[in-house]
């Protein structure tokens, strides 16, 4: 991830990102009692915003916090930051807290007021070698909380697990839990086995993942069928294909779990189709 733009957002107003300020007292940072959501954008232009927001208003829900603004106010909000930063293809974290005390108690004090932030990041496309040779996936267990549907920032098991399979040589960490496919750490998960295309269905366990949902219309676009359905870690390594997908990295094949190879070893025919289709997808959508 590149460094974040010069401009950010806090609780309405664009301020230099370097002189931005949030109060050591705010819940987040004393319990990571807030939420975020990441958004992508080509040629200054956020892809699925609305999907984004509305997913960003159930993870406050799921809180019991109130959404700090209406639809049109995030809109402009969102459009100014873009603006500020030279639009261009970015990556955007937008982060609401439920705000800021006067020490720390579990129970939050009545009238707390949210803090909002929000910064912009310039948006790579995936490296060549990745395009070519995919990436690795290491299996481990799923120790995040029972919640993963809220897009809570109280990341420190997702941190972990990223670490532990980037220590094994890993560029993701593909997670079981009582013996069945959660999603990646950061990302869902498509599996690919003869001329069944898989993905786990939603739940609790996982992220209702905007980019999955993109990846979903690219295959109906390409009249390529979906099953959801759990899937037994067991029948991870007998699959020909697998690709991550997420806001910052589209969709990129699994080639290796750990170090032996899935498939061929190389990304299969059905992900090149699905990565075709998502740049027709941004193009369409965003001018990319």
């Amino acid at each position: 991830m590149a460094d974040a733009l010069s401009t950010c957002l806090l609780n309405g107003e664009l301020i230099a990102t370097r002189e931005a300020r949030v109060s050591p007292l705010d819940r987040a940072f004393l319990f990571g009692d807030a939420i975020y959501e990441v958004v992508p954008c080509y040629n200054g232009r956020p892809l699925r915003l609305d999907a984004h927001l509305d997913r960003l208003a159930n993870s406050l829900e799921g809180l019991g916090m109130a959404d700090p603004y209406p639809r049109a106010r995030w809109r402009e909000l969102f459009g100014k930051l873009l603006e500020a930063n030279g639009n261009g293809d970015m990556g955007v974290y937008l982060q609401v807290t439920r705000g800021a005390g006067k020490g720390r108690d579990f129970l939050p004090p009545a009238g707390i007021e949210p803090t909002v932030f929000g910064f912009a990041w310039p948006l790579s496309p995936p490296s060549q070698a990745q395009l070519e040779n995919g990436l690795t996936g290491v299996i481990l267990e799923d120790i995040r909380w029972l919640r993963c549907d809220i897009k809570s920032t109280a990341l420190l098991a997702a941190v972990l697990l990223r670490r532990e399979a980037a220590e094994r040589g890993g560029d993701e960490a593909i997670l079981m839990r009582d013996g069945h496919l959660t999603e990646g750490s950061s990302s869902a998960v498509f599996l690919v086995k003869g001329n069944e295309i898989i993905t786990p269905p939603a739940s609790h366990e996982r992220l209702p993942s905007i980019t999955r949902q993109v990846v979903g219309d690219v295959l109906d676009e390409l009249g390529l069928a979906v099953t959801e359905r759990e899937v037994p870690t067991a029948e991870l390594a007998e699959m020909d294909e697998a690709w991550i997908s997420s806001a910052t990295r589209e969709a990129l094949a699994i080639t290796h779990l750990g170090d032996r190879p899935l498939g061929t070893g190389k990304p299969g025919p059905v992900w090149k189709r699905v990565y075709e289709g998502f740049q027709a997808l941004k193009k369409r959508e965003c001018g990319a």
